[in-house]
């Protein structure tokens, strides 16, 4: 039985100085890593915490905020602010309005600060040293506005290492200075010097030319999509490690992963994927095909059962965004393992041959309330992940196990789709969860076992509600359910019961906060996979409307968001962290939905959608050796959208296109109808 201690924390965000709460007023948190190292400038400008400092971490090892290695308990991280002594008397940015966002005229990641001190300006940049190295670069730039010669010191530090420098600055002159910080992962320690000479930046500059790259015409837009390709290519380490929720949980899941490589491979991040993939099947998969939640295998009753077609899909995505089959040969015992797994009898519900256990897809299990009985994720993302497996399977030429994959898959999805007492379809559109009886699963009640804190929703006196769940728009989201049918239009009308629910914010709860086993609120993930299937049914102002909720909370200045916003009980439930998974949604909602870029086993299907205040849209998308490179505009004049390239494609309908697989650059150009 799964312990409620997996579920508990000690880290107490009131013990120490304020920067060890990742939750400050207004923060936003700005991350840039190469593999070997991990760093984020913090942003706090309400009054919370230091208002710009660095954290540094070894990505290879998970730790709470207050495990960074620049932060000491007692200073947090005011030692790595910058001041300016000016007559004895010393000014940093507690005093100063400051501007800090991505840094635009660079091609590769870069933080940029900016702040005043009279008639100094200050600018800051910080970046990745190289792409192998554990270094980050600090460069600090003062130009003096004053008519005289300005003389002062520059100051900053490292827990308990100052670095102090006297200038002497004439009028309208720069002063310049770069500082270097090391991580040294066996003594785990950084050290901060002066920097030496400047090494070209070719390796980050030929490195991020290879990926994705979008401008839709809209500031918002291209902040959202690059700041989520810069970040989430850089939290990964080398070893393919990466925390589920940076600062939060400390632990990996096989599921949040795969939505990480998919996001990864979207972006252009292909090496980096392969990586995370490597090791899933290496360290987070059995010989029999069990997977990893949480860093932990499950007894079957316990086991979250999508993360095997989950895992499998991906793999397949992997290949079709790669042309690499390596990985593969490579670990095929343990692919065909996860895609046998599930077909167990001990998950098999045998009136309907669907799969079934005591745990959902949200985690919660059998002490929450949650019965033995079917969830819709489970049959759909295996029904996915079997069509996956014979794919990979016809790769390796393994054909009697690519039919019978297949065939499996076409009754599990007939099963869940029309089956006459357990299908997952009632007059709401997708419902979540069936018991073995057929009833659906509507409500839940906490058990004596449940060491659960007061205050969460779940045990409040109300009556405790599983519908509506965000992972229902799932099979609309991936193609399964058609988006013009009643099944998608009901699941959808059905999803508005997320907004708003218990809060006043904004934004979709991940499922009905009635039966929330943690604080409630809204949930960026949960919210943008309810914003993909609304593009995909053609309500563009609930994809809007979530796209511009995302800009009110904190996070958006930095393109990082938090895993929900909610007055989270911290202890017994750990602090509120970043979850990577998010950058994920972001780049598939542009890259699947908006871009409409597929690449399945019979070519690259386009099929793009400009939304409405938007009129162009230009893209270099990574496919394999090769980028398919696109430019998107809207004409009121046509009425079905015309296509232009320089190989030959195949139109399949009046919105899409297939387009084969080349050896050299693709270049397309389509004019589609302005969306109303």
């Amino acid at each position: 039985m799964i312990e409620f201690s997996e579920h508990y924390y000690s880290d107490d965000p009131n013990d120490g100085h304020p920067d060890v709460k990742t939750f400050l007023k207004n923060v936003s948190y700005f991350f840039i890593g190469n593999g070997s190292v991990q760093a984020a400038v913090q942003y706090s400008p309400g009054g919370e915490g230091s208002p710009l400092g660095l954290l540094i971490m070894d990505p290879e090892k998970l730790k709470p905020k207050r495990g960074a290695l620049t932060l000491d308990r007692e200073a947090g991280i005011a030692k790595t602010m910058l001041s300016l002594i000016i007559d004895g008397k010393s000014d940093d940015y507690r005093y100063r309005d400051i501007y800090v966002a991505w840094d635009k005229t660079r091609d590769f990641p870069v933080i940029k600060a900016c702040w005043r001190y009279g008639k100094l300006l200050v600018e800051e940049r910080f970046y990745c040293k190289d792409m192998t190295s554990p270094e980050i670069i600090r460069e600090i730039t003062i130009i003096n506005k004053h008519i005289e010669k300005m003389k002062f010191s520059v100051l900053t530090g490292l827990l308990n290492l100052d670095i102090k420098k006297d200038v002497e600055i004439a009028p309208y002159d720069i002063f310049e200075l770069e500082l270097l910080y090391t991580l040294a992962a066996e003594k785990n320690e950084v050290s901060l010097d002066i920097a030496g000479k400047k090494r070209p930046l070719t390796e980050q500059l030929d490195y991020w030319s290879r990926t994705a790259k979008i401008t839709t015409g809209s500031d918002l837009l291209d902040h959202y999509f690059r700041s989520s390709s810069i970040q989430l290519g850089s939290v990964i380490s080398n070893k393919g490690k990466v925390d589920a929720s940076i600062w939060q949980y400390n632990r990996e899941w096989v599921r949040d992963h795969s939505f990480m490589v998919l996001g990864l491979l979207m972006a252009g991040h292909h090496e980096k994927a392969y990586t995370v993939l490597d090791r899933l099947l290496a360290e987070f998969v059995t010989d029999d095909g069990a997977c990893q939640d949480s860093s932990e295998f499950r007894t079957p009753d316990e086991v979250e059962l999508d993360q095997n077609g989950l895992l499998l899909y991906t793999l397949k995505k992997y290949v079709l965004w790669t042309d690499d089959i390596k990985i593969i040969s490579k670990h095929w015992d343990k692919i065909y393992a996860v895609a046998e797994f599930p077909l167990k009898n001990v998950f098999r519900h045998q009136p309907s041959g669907m799969f079934y256990n005591r745990r959902e897809y949200w985690e919660r299990h059998k002490a929450y309330g949650i019965d033995a009985g079917l969830e819709l994720a489970y049959q759909f993302f295996n029904v996915l992940g079997l069509q996956a497996a014979a794919f990979l399977a016809r790769k390796m030429s393994r054909d009697e196990e690519a039919v019978r994959w297949l065939e499996f898959s076409e009754t599990l999805k007939n099963s869940m789709l029309k089956d006459e007492k357990y299908n997952f379809v009632d007059e709401r559109g997708f419902i979540k969860r069936r018991s073995p009886d057929s009833s659906i699963q509507e409500t839940i009640n906490i058990r004596e076992e449940a060491d659960l804190p007061e205050g969460i929703p779940l045990k409040r006196d109300i009556e405790h509600f599983l519908n509506p769940d965000s992972s229902c728009v799932y099979p609309i989201v991936y193609g399964l359910e058609p988006p013009d049918s009643e099944i998608a239009s009901a699941t959808m009308n059905s999803m508005e019961e997320l907004w708003n629910q218990d809060w006043e914010i904004g934004g979709y709860g991940r499922y009905n906060f009635t039966s929330e086993a943690d604080s409630s609120g809204p949930w960026p993930i949960a919210s943008l996979f309810i914003a993909r299937a609304y593009l995909d049914i053609g309500d563009y102002d609930k994809v809007w409307r979530v796209l511009d909720w995302l800009n009110t909370v904190p996070g958006s200045l930095s393109g990082s968001w938090f895993e929900c916003y909610c007055d989270r009980i911290s202890p017994p439930y750990a602090q509120l962290g970043i979850i990577p998974w998010t950058w994920a949604e972001m780049i598939m909602l542009f890259v699947n939905h908006i871009l409409g870029i597929r690449p399945e086993e019979d070519g690259i299907h386009f099929s793009p959608v400009i939304l409405p205040k938007l009129s162009r849209i230009n893209s270099s998308i990574r496919i394999g050796s090769r980028k398919m490179q696109m430019d998107i505009k809207t004409d009121s004049c046509i009425v079905t959208p015309c296509f232009q390239c320089n190989i030959p494609f195949t139109k399949i309908s009046e919105r899409e296109i297939v387009l084969p697989y080349s050896k050299n650059d693709i270049i397309v150009e389509a004019i589609i109808p302005v969306k109303e």
